[in-house]
């Protein structure tokens, strides 16, 4: 597995507590946990699944938005909390308008340093948008199911990791230049990373057991693909392993949205 480069990430002198550290607090962020979070989706039936659980849950209220059906994108995100792109068919690398334009958008999220979470397409959306490639496995491998994943001493610091993440993807991102890399994986050697305020995860953390089964018994044409895990590994994993990856979740998001003891910040984290 490629190592990440010791040179570059030393030089950044990374701060843990930067990644979800809230800036002063003052009476305009008194409302802040009544902003809606944008959702960004790439299906018609597609789910925010355990992270809009996870935001409505928490007092967050849900701004669902399909580029690809023709919904706008927001030219500020100042009536928002912070924004989301979830996963999706489609390749960051297509030249549909509706992709071009979401991946120069992110640009206003790191501009206004709202909070940012890209999930596998808007991951490697990020990735794209700061410079990145994104591309396949050199030797066709995909990763389809629960697959290992290894915290960098970087990530460590920042959070306890799932030792097991659920995956669906064909692509991979490579890790931004003056990004900071926080986990790792055996086939795809990057698989979430931390720039500025905002975070990008190969992985999917949202997956639902109903989402789960109806790419299992929808895609299984995929199952055969190098790398991939067997159907039934998937419902036997996500039992195993959902739990966790769920308690990771909502860990993950209390400090992303910046909740302190129910008392919201924004998070500006030092790139």
């Amino acid at each position: 597995m490629k190592k990440i480069s010791d040179k570059r990430k030393d030089a950044l002198e990374y701060d843990p507590g930067a990644a979800f550290r809230g800036g002063g607090r003052s009476a305009k962020l008194d409302n802040f946990r009544r902003l809606p979070v944008l959702i960004i989706m790439h299906q018609l039936h597609s789910s925010p699944g355990h992270v809009g659980n996870w935001l409505l849950a928490n007092g967050f209220q849900l701004d669902i938005r399909r580029p690809c059906f023709g919904d706008p994108l927001p030219e500020t995100l100042e009536g928002h909390a912070g924004a989301v792109i979830f996963g999706g068919p489609q390749s960051a690398n297509d030249t549909d308008d509706f992709i071009r334009r979401e991946v120069d958008w992110i640009s206003v999220a790191l501009k206004e340093e709202k909070p940012f979470l890209g999930i596998c397409l808007g991951a490697q959306m990020l990735a794209l948008h700061l410079g990145a490639e994104v591309r396949a496995h050199a030797k066709g491998y995909v990763e389809h199911g629960y697959y290992p994943i290894m915290p960098t001493r970087q990530g460590t610091a920042v959070m306890n990791w799932p030792t097991q993440v659920y995956q669906w993807h064909q692509e991979g991102f490579t890790a931004p230049e003056t990004s900071v890399v926080l986990a790792e994986g055996e086939l795809f050697c990057h698989q979430a990373f931390h720039f500025g305020s905002a975070f990008a995860l190969q992985f999917h953390p949202e997956i639902t057991q109903i989402a789960m089964n109806r790419l299992v018994a929808g895609s299984a044409h995929q199952l055969i693909m190098p790398g991939a895990r067997p159907g039934n590994t998937h419902r036997s994993g996500y039992l195993q392993n959902g739990p966790r990856q769920r308690q990771w979740l909502g860990e993950f998001l209390t400090k992303w949205v910046g909740i302190r003891e129910g008392k919201p910040e924004v998070l500006l984290a030092a790139a």
